[in-house]
């Protein structure tokens, strides 16, 4: 790919996997704005979280190569991506690094497992203003209409504004035609938990085996200023998300308490 200086590079990439519609989509919004060099899983590695791989080798492939773009796959995780795109693909430092369109949430606790965050997180790690994009459609086809029209908003405010540093955004839309969208939110993650249920099954040669199963509770649903609450009433939730996990409050309380408990 032949750069274009007046042109800002972004670095696209996801969890679900090169094929995935929901990177495609993103690309086609990425490829209006700047330069794009996208670099994904060959397959789908949803609920990787930060994993990254050691114990084989990682293996790259170009895809695809248009003006202003480049698709590559990855047989790593969402993490590897971004380290390998940083070290080895990229020719300078990114504007913008996009993860998405996740085919699902990843609101409140969704953001600790998710590999779709994994890779934004990845990405503010390198200084690199970052936002994971997800919609609340776990099909393979989801009405990406909202996510269009709102995040090429937020695309475009971040490349204007920048990210404080150690923040990324974790943006989530509706499954809703975009004409029901009530606008944008910034929000706080709602506090939740995934109930985990295993189902117990046996194979073929009677050796137990079990599925993860569950479903999501969430310990706030009427607290108006989270995410759960803004996409269960048709808004975008933008909740900004630290790379740095230290919680002060929680230090200048134990800092306290420890000194008084001497030596």
């Amino acid at each position: 790919m032949k750069p274009d200086n007046n042109r800002p590079l972004i670095l696209v990439t996801n969890d679900d996997g090169v094929n995935a519609p929901g990177l495609k989509t993103l690309i086609e919004m990425a490829v209006k704005i700047g330069d794009v060099i996208a670099i994904a899983p060959d397959e789908g590695r949803s609920g990787m979280s930060h994993a990254i791989t050691i114990k084989y080798p990682l293996r790259i492939k170009k895809i695809k190569e248009d003006e202003g773009l480049e698709l590559w796959s990855c047989s790593g995780t969402p993490a590897d991506c971004v380290k390998l795109a940083v070290n080895q693909l990229l020719d300078r430092k990114p504007a913008l690094l996009l993860s998405g369109i996740n085919h699902g949430s990843n609101s409140s606790i969704s953001v600790v497992y998710s590999g779709t965050m994994a890779a934004a997180i990845e990405g503010g790690l390198h200084g690199i203003p970052s936002i994971g994009l997800s919609v609340t459609d776990f099909s393979s086809k989801p009405d990406f209409s909202s996510c269009v029209l709102y995040g090429e908003k937020i695309i475009k405010k971040t490349l204007t504004d920048g990210l404080p540093p150690g923040i990324c955004l974790n943006v989530n839309f509706p499954s809703v035609p975009a004409g029901n969208i009530g606008g944008i939110r910034i929000c706080r993650q709602a506090r939740g938990l995934w109930i985990e249920e295993f189902d117990q099954r046996t194979d073929p040669h009677r050796r137990d085996y079990y599925w993860l199963t569950g479903y999501f509770e969430n310990y706030e649903p009427d607290a108006e200023d989270t995410d759960e609450w803004a996409l269960r009433n048709n808004f975008v939730s933008v909740v900004p998300v630290r790379t740095d996990y230290s919680d002060r409050e929680a230090m200048a309380k134990l800092t306290t308490a420890y000194a008084e408990a001497g030596p």
